[in-house]
Parts: C-alpha cells; sequence; structure tokens
C-alpha cells in the first residue's frame, strides 16, 4: 500500500506545482491590480528555480564510501565518509543524504546519524560522517546510498538511490585468558594419560648417570672427567597436550558469549604451545584439525566471525557423533550457552571411556544458571566431568584450566 502511494506521489507534487502556477497568473491576468501582479511575480522565482531543480540531472553526482577499519571487533565503532561529487555547481538549497543500513545493523547506536540535512549550494563535493557504535558480530555489507534535493517551498522533489558495495567482517571480541593444565581424576583415583613425552633440549636441569638409550651428543663431558663416569644430561620433559574444542550451534541462547569465549580459548591455547582443534556442525560442517600456530588461530577465528547458530541436530548427537572419530589422548572442551538433558545423558556415555571432558557453559550479562542447569551441573561433577559457567562480564577476571 505504501508503495502504491509512493508511485503517485510525485506526479501529484508536480501536478499541485502547476495548478498554482497557472492559478496565480490567471488571478493576476483577471484581477489585475498591484497585489495580483506581486503574488505572480513573487511566487514566478521559486516555480523557475523548481523546473531547473526538475531538469537537474542527479545521475552526474559520482558517490564514494570509505570505511575507517578494513576489519572489526565486536563492540568496536564503525565510521563511514560518504563523499558527493559533481560537476556543475548547480545552487541546491537542501540535500539530504542517508546511508540505508541493512537489518542486521539497524540497532546499532548511532552516535553520528546515518541521515543528514546539509546545504550544499555551489559545492561541488559534499561529505558527511556517520558512526555506528557496538558493532555486532558477523559479515555486514553496506550497499545503498540515498540522496534527496528539491526545490524551497518542498513542492518538487527528485531522489536518486547509488548501490555502492563494501563487504566487511566483524569478528568476535576476546579477552586474553591464562592457559593452565588440570589432572584429570576418574572414581578409581588420579590417572595418568598416555601421553607424547618431548625433551626440550635447549633447557638443561641436571645430569645423570648415562642410560642406554641416551644420545651421544647428551653426554656433559666436564661432569664425566669430575666424577669420572659417564654422566648425561638431563633435559626438562614438555608433555604434549592437544585440545579439541566443540562450539553448540543448535541454540540461540548466549550463543555470542560462547563464540567470543571460544575464540579467548583458541588463542590461550596456542599461545601456550598446544595444539587445538575445533569442530563446528551447523548448515555448514566445519571441522579444524588439531595444529598450532597463527595461521590456525587465523583460521579458526574467521570462522568465528561469520559462525551462526542454525544447526539442525542437538549438541548432543553432534557430540557422539564426532568424538567416535577423534584422535585419542585428546582434550575435548565442550563450549556451549545452554545445558541440556541430552548433553548430559551423551557426556554420561561417554565418561566410561575414560575422555578428559570440559563442559563451558558461557552466559550473556545479566543472566543466571537456571535451576535445572544447576542440577545438570552438579549430575555431571559427581561423574568427574569438569564444568565452569562464564559469564561474559566476568571475562577479564577468569582464566582457563584445561586438562
Amino acid at each position: 500500500m505504501k508503495a502504491y502511494f509512493r508511485k503517485f506521489k510525485r506526479p501529484s507534487k508536480l501536478i499541485a506545482f502547476l495548478f498554482l502556477l497557472v492559478v496565480t497568473f490567471m488571478y493576476a491576468m483577471f484581477q489585475g491590480g498591484f497585489v495580483s501582479w506581486f503574488l505572480f511575480f513573487s511566487f514566478l522565482p521559486f516555480s523557475v528555480y523548481g523546473l531547473l531543480v526538475l531538469f537537474y540531472p542527479l545521475n552526474d553526482f559520482k558517490v564514494t564510501r570509505t570505511l575507517n577499519q578494513e576489519q572489526y571487533r565486536s563492540g568496536d565503532r564503525l565510521i563511514g565518509t560518504v563523499t558527493v561529487t559533481r560537476k556543475f555547481p548547480f545552487p541546491l538549497g537542501y540535500l539530504v543524504m542517508e546511508e540505508v543500513l541493512p537489518s542486521d545493523l539497524l540497532f546499532c547506536v548511532q552516535t553520528k546519524k546515518t541521515k543528514i540535512l546539509l546545504f550544499p549550494w555551489f559545492k561541488k563535493t559534499i561529505t558527511f560522517q556517520y558512526a555506528l557504535d557496538r558493532m555486532p558480530r558477523g559479515e555486514h555489507t553496506l550497499s545503498t546510498i540515498r540522496l534527496k534535493t528539491g526545490d524551497f517551498l518542498g513542492l518538487l522533489e527528485k531522489e536518486k538511490v547509488f548501490h555502492l558495495e563494501n563487504h566487511f567482517l566483524v569478528y568476535p571480541h576476546y579477552v586474553d585468558l591464562i592457559y593452565r593444565k588440570r589432572e584429570s581424576k576418574f572414581d578409581q583415583g588420579s590417572t595418568t594419560s598416555n601421553v607424547k613425552l618431548v625433551r626440550d633440549t635447549s633447557m638443561t636441569v641436571g645430569v645423570r648417570e648415562y642410560q642406554p638409550g641416551d644420545r651421544f651428543s647428551w653426554i656433559d663431558w666436564k661432569a664425566t672427567a669430575k666424577k669420572n663416569d659417564i654422566m648425561t644430561k638431563e633435559f626438562e620433559q614438555q608433555q604434549s597436550h592437544d585440545v579439541l574444542i566443540y562450539l553448540d550451534r543448535s541454540q540461540a541462547a548466549s550463543f555470542e558469549s560462547a563464540v567470543s569465549y571460544t575464540a579467548a580459548l583458541t588463542k590461550a591455547i596456542l599461545r601456550f604451545g598446544s595444539q587445538v582443534g575445533l569442530v563446528s556442525i551447523g548448515k555448514d560442517r566445519s571441522i579444524f584439525p588439531l595444529r598450532g600456530g597463527e595461521e590456525q588461530f587465523a583460521q579458526i577465528y574467521f570462522h568465528l566471525a561469520r559462525v551462526q547458530p542454525n544447526s539442525k541436530i542437538s549438541f548432543a548427537k553432534t557430540m557422539e557423533m564426532e568424538m567416535g572419530k577423534a584422535q585419542p589422548n585428546v582434550t575435548f572442551l565442550f563450549v556451549t550457552g545452554k545445558l541440556t538433558k541430552g548433553m548430559v545423558d551423551s557426556l554420561g556415555k561417554l565418561t566410561y571411556r575414560q575422555m578428559n571432558m570440559q563442559v563451558y557453559v558461557t552466559k550473556d550479562e545479566g543472566q543466571r544458571v537456571s535451576k535445572e542447569e544447576s542440577v545438570y551441573i552438579e549430575q555431571l561433577q559427581k561423574r568427574d566431568v569438569y564444568v565452569k559457567v562464564v559469564k561474559q562480564g566476568e571475562l577479564k577476571s577468569l582464566y582457563s584450566e584445561v586438562s
């Protein structure tokens, strides 16, 4: 209905404009006298200017848009600069410039409005800036700029829409966490996992007697000469520690907090020197195998910028299906915004395989753990599954303890 009336809005204004011009002229012709002709000649400049505006080509305008950054984090400020240049300096009494925002950016805080009224007159270059605060995570596109002008009386208006696309990503915001290992315990008591030991030959912690299998390069000749016995250097032993993170994409509850915490965990684990992988199952099946280094973080971080809670299967089913394919001797981290009975049942089945499993339940600022979730947490803790509730507002004071 609105589109129907908008279709006839401009012709009706043009008809009204011409009608006023004809009426004032006829009034001056038939009435005569100073007053009638004064009204006609007073309205004549406005009518001439309105006709010039009507025939002034807005296609002559060249519009460009620049953004203050190429990459953003969730919560950052976007500053857009729209510049309009034209060849012929026609005197424009006013010009309305508007950045038409897509639906996913409509709820951003506009510290500088995306729609502004300017009075350019003879200026050939016209510029305005707008600012969007608290940018939401995701993939966004700015595509439309609208210009509108008209005569002084508002009887004639012209509008031109320019399509100019700018694609950009808003990455999840995360805080730096401290990564620590935790000892895994089961009902039988403490257990040692069958993990690979690596000797760091750059860190010598002492000497000991030679043992069969020691390398020739490990012999400490000074200690051997003093004790008159073959002595070898003893190095610091490092335990390999691989972590596989599972992100719950089956529900929208506290999903943004879950994504942010997943990014923080990934960064902390890689900084510690361990390998990390990510299992993210939704409409797309994204599996990042265990790797280390900045390239691994860049790939996971890029995925987390675009990921959406669009899984058609439950997170419990995802855990059961994917953990059977995982490598042994890996620590499993499950990040979810809401703990459900299905997850508890699935984790209960997996505890019999004596896997190192941890659950992180993220909550948005101001949200609390429900009574049902509290019961589920107690059930998991009785089965020696480590559970931690992570609140978005407390992330700066938290550190991750990962076994």
